[in-house]
Formats: structure tokens, C-alpha cells, sequence
């Protein structure tokens, strides 16, 4: 496995399926809660945790109000092996994800890593899906924001794929 030293934090790119890391917690980019989570049909990786960990992270997030656009929230993890889930407010009400919005999620997200003493965590590419951006400018914001990121935390930046495999994280 490959990783690179960002600042003092070691993070990995993977492919595969962020469901599948061995992480303590993950992030689920989700919306700002604006629209009832029962109204939506979940897709990607909040598809995925619903089917797989049930309703009840969507129904904890939908208690804790609207998000501000680039804010986290954390939830337990329903039948999921993890110790919670980050929800993060990745888009904004067009749909759409901006430079702001996906650096303010993957900062926000580790604060709430660091605030729990988590000792990893597994992204997705934040906007990347439902945010209509592509896969390289989601990965390319997300490594500026780690830049400016200082934590004892392991973290998992993970490319949907069906191939599970590192690659290097240099110049993050």
C-alpha cells in the first residue's frame, strides 16, 4: 500500500468501496438537509449506506437540522461496522458542488475526526457524484485541502472502483 506524509497526517488513495475500508469512521457527502431524507433516493455512497447500514444515520443527520453548505455532521453508523459517520454538506442547493463547499467538508470532517480522537477515516470523492464534478477535480480539491490540514489521523481518500488498490499520494 502506498501513502505519502501530508504535514503530519498520512493519507492513502484508494479504488474501491469506501464501505469496505478499514476505517474507525466515513464521510458521506450528503446535502444541507434542506429536503427531507425520505424524499430523496439516495445514490452513491449515501445509496450504499442505506442499504447496507439502514435509515437510521439519514433519520439521526435529519434531527440535527439544516447544514450549512461545507459543515459536518456525525451519526452513529447504524448496522454498519463503524463507529459513526461524517455527513458532510458537499452541495448546494443547485445541486452542485463548489472549490468552498468540498474544502469546507473535508475541513469540517476532520475537525470532527480529531474532536472524537478517531484514528481513521475513509472519504469519498466529495462532489463528485450528485455535486456534478468530475473525479479528478474532486480529488484535486480535496488534496489542497489536507494541505492546510494538521491531524494524527489515518486518512482514506477512496475512488469507486470495482480493483482495490493504493496508489501513490505524492504530492498531496
Amino acid at each position: 500500500m502506498s501513502s505519502a506524509l501530508v504535514r503530519n497526517m498520512n493519507v492513502e488513495i484508494v479504488t474501491g468501496n469506501i464501505l469496505d475500508q478499514p476505517t474507525e469512521v466515513i464521510v458521506n457527502s450528503w446535502n444541507r438537509n434542506v429536503i427531507p431524507w425520505w424524499l430523496l433516493l439516495p445514490q452513491g455512497v449515501s445509496g450504499a449506506i442505506k442499504k447496507q447500514g439502514g435509515t437510521v444515520p439519514f433519520k439521526e443527520v435529519a434531527k440535527q437540522g439544516t447544514i450549512p453548505l461545507g459543515e459536518a455532521r456525525l451519526t452513529s453508523a447504524g448496522r454498519l461496522p463503524y463507529r459513526g459517520i461524517i455527513h458532510v454538506a458537499g452541495i448546494n442547493l443547485l445541486w452542485f458542488a463548489t472549490e468552498y463547499s468540498v474544502k469546507q467538508s473535508v475541513i469540517n470532517a476532520m475537525k470532527i475526526v480529531d474532536e472524537n480522537r478517531f484514528q481513521s477515516v475513509a472519504f469519498p470523492l466529495i462532489g463528485s457524484g450528485s455535486g456534478n464534478r468530475g473525479k479528478d477535480w474532486s480529488l484535486n480539491v480535496m488534496q489542497n485541502a489536507f494541505e492546510r490540514i494538521d491531524s494524527p489521523a489515518r486518512v482514506v481518500i477512496v475512488k469507486y472502483g470495482k480493483n482495490q488498490k493504493s496508489v501513490s499520494a505524492e504530492g498531496i
